[in-house]
């Protein structure tokens, strides 16, 4: 039996999944603060990368949950889950910029375009800026049914995140993790073409066909 909340219950969820969303980045700051960790720029390089990647993996995972139990309120979770996504994206990019290039854009730019994994990952973020950018509703309104494919760029950015947390790790001959969160957005996205190619399509009007065929 599908599980329903009340709107106080569905408001509970939305707080506590904004709590611990937002618990990661209150620790790196916390530990970064008062000088607990060993490398504080790679410590906040790899820690923001890695949430900004489990939460880009979280908002795949609605619609499968949606489908597979019948919860059709998760997806009114979709929404906060991607903007975390964004958020940790942003502070990711920002270590980068800031830390390792002390804000020099030229140097920045010769890292993205002279470093295969740098520029992978540069384009992750630049691709999920239009997302946060049109996650209100008067965006959404806005764009209408041209939302819906904007936001399929997702499907682009989910396998580029993954290829440049492999290249990332690949230096350290640390496969493990990539093999791992590579599998699970692969069954997310394969889950999807299943489900794509098995739904019954329209049905074709020959009377029509055959209208377009002699006009």
């Amino acid at each position: 039996m599908a599980f329903n909340p009340t709107p106080r219950q569905l408001k509970a969820v939305k707080a506590g999944i904004f709590v611990l969303a937002l618990l990661p980045f209150l620790r790196m700051a916390w530990l970064t603060a008062n000088d607990v960790p060993v490398e504080p720029v790679e410590f906040l390089t790899h820690g923001s990368g890695d949430w900004a990647l489990y939460l880009l993996c979280a908002t795949l995972a609605v619609t499968p949950l949606r489908r597979l139990t019948g919860w059709n309120w998760v997806v009114r979770l979709r929404r906060m889950i991607g903007l975390f996504t964004f958020f940790y994206a942003f502070m990711h990019f920002l270590t980068f910029l800031w830390f390792d290039h002390n804000f020099d854009v030229a140097a920045v730019w010769k890292d993205v375009l002279k470093r295969p994994f740098i520029t992978v990952g540069f384009a992750c973020f630049v691709l999920l800026v239009p997302l946060a950018a049109t996650s209100t509703n008067a965006m959404i309104k806005r764009l209408g049914r041209n939302w819906a494919q904007l936001h399929k760029l997702i499907y682009l950015i989910a396998p580029l995140a993954i290829l440049h947390y492999w290249w990332m790790k690949a230096g350290k001959h640390n496969f493990e993790q990539p093999i791992v969160w590579g599998s699970i957005v692969a069954v997310l996205l394969l889950l999807r073409v299943w489900w794509s190619a098995s739904s019954p399509r329209p049905a074709v009007d020959k009377r029509t066909t055959a209208a377009s065929v002699r006009s």
